[in-house]
């Protein structure tokens, strides 16, 4: 009988054995590659070059810098010519004629017209308040035209200004309500000579008188001189300017004649029709010049400080220059009458009007949204670097990766712009630092 031990082909001496031992040498040489990997990764080796079979560290470097950190804020505002304010209107009678809406007025310029007669815009600051004109008096003892004697010898005829109190008198009949000669009254006019004879004319005086002088020379009737004082000079530009406006050329200028503003006004929308009596809004106003009205929150309203820079960003991206022109003194409850949390002061707004210096830059849109961008906190010469660049360190807190692998702690303030404010012993202008990606 043959043994398998015996069979052609079998190897000689244990198999198994032989298998085993190989087996063990190839895990025992895996095992020590390895830790000469870990070693060469951990830096623990000694001698040749540190870290020469390391992989390279990836991100790219950037340098401390100083520089200034801006933090901006927005707030939503509206484009628009501001509140229509009424003008004051001081004629009497029937509208006669209105102007467009949104139209612009200068001086010189026709209002509105009230029993066909214009109402005249002109450039001042003192409202006007009494008719100007020659004061004719009637020396003592002597009819006034109207066909009544005048107390004291001192007459205002028909449409001339009432001594004293700056009223029309109505011809009729009204004279002065003073004693002892009217004309000399009232501060503006000089005493009325006395006795009997030919009727004395006197001169209007007044910081009236030179505002008024001041428009008609500028609108090129002259041959008086400015001053204080209506003379017969100025008597005769006003005729003059009268014949232009195709109105009685009387010499004088009624209270109701003229308005004055400040400057060119855009008319708003009237508060009355055509046949209807005047009242005192019959016709709003604006300034000519676009602005921007935001309603700041009252509790974060410390960026509107008059005259502090803000841009402006208008519907279709473009950005302008702005500034604070005024800010409300008064909060306003938001609509609905709560704040979000119910208390009725959350929500509350002041209104804040900022002024666009270059109109031209706005183009030719007249009302919109836009967004109010203003400096909420400025962090100035401080060191810089990009926010990516900041790490977390295991310890707690911030830190920068230097170019040779180690960290900084820093100290973090004002994050603006994708940048962020460090500061820290060990960090310096120019330290070049990693950006991890």
């Amino acid at each position: 009988m043959t043994r398998i031990d015996d069979e052609p082909g079998a190897a000689s001496g244990p198999p198994r054995g032989g298998r085993g031992r190989r087996t063990a040498l190839i895990a025992l040489a895996v095992v020590v590659v390895a830790a000469v990997a870990v070693v060469g990764a951990l830096g623990l080796g000694g001698g040749g070059d540190e870290g020469a079979d390391a992989p390279p560290r990836t991100g790219s470097l950037v340098e401390v810098v100083r520089a200034t950190l801006t933090e901006r804020t927005q707030v939503d505002g509206r484009l628009g010519y501001g509140t229509e304010i009424p003008l004051p209107v001081k004629a009497t009678g029937t509208v006669t004629g209105l102007p467009e809406a949104g139209t612009t007025a200068k001086r010189g310029d026709t209002l509105l017209r009230v029993d066909d007669r214009p109402v005249v815009l002109l450039y001042g600051s003192l409202p006007m308040y009494r008719d100007l004109g020659l004061i004719t008096t009637a020396p003592e003892g002597d009819t006034a035209p109207g066909g009544d004697t005048a107390p004291g010898g001192d007459t205002a005829p028909e449409g001339d200004t009432a001594p004293g109190d700056g009223t029309t008198a109505s011809g009729e009949g009204k004279t002065d309500g003073g004693t002892g000669g009217g004309a000399a009254a009232g501060p503006s006019a000089p005493p009325a000579p006395t006795g009997t004879g030919a009727a004395a004319v006197t001169e209007l005086k007044g910081m009236d008188v030179l505002q008024f002088e001041t428009n008609l020379a500028a609108l090129g009737y002259t041959g008086f001189t400015v001053d204080e004082r209506f003379t017969d000079r100025t008597a005769d530009a006003v005729e003059r300017w009268q014949k232009s406006l195709g109105i009685p050329e009387t010499g004088r200028v009624g209270i109701g004649d003229v308005i004055y503003s400040a400057g060119k006004v855009r008319i708003g929308r009237p508060g009355v029709r055509l046949g209807e009596a005047v009242t005192e809004n019959a016709l709003t106003y604006t300034g000519t010049a676009r602005k921007v009205v935001v309603d700041a929150s009252a509790a974060d309203a410390s960026w509107a400080v008059r005259g502090a820079a803000v841009r402006v960003r208008l519907p279709d991206g473009k950005t302008v220059g702005g500034e604070v022109a005024s800010v409300g003194r008064q909060a306003s409850a938001p609509e609905g009458g709560s704040g979000e949390d119910g208390s009725g002061q959350g929500g509350a707004t002041v209104p804040v009007t900022v002024t666009i210096e270059d109109q031209k830059s706005v183009g030719r849109l007249e009302s919109g949204p836009v967004t109010v961008e203003y400096v909420g906190r400025e962090a100035k010469d401080v060191l810089t670097v990009p926010v990516a660049a900041l790490v977390a360190l295991a310890e707690g807190g911030h830190g920068l990766e230097t170019a040779d692998g180690g960290f900084v702690a820093v100290k973090t303030g004002l994050f603006a712009d994708g940048k962020v404010e460090v500061s820290g012993s060990a960090v310096r202008a120019g330290l070049k630092v990693r950006i991890p990606e």
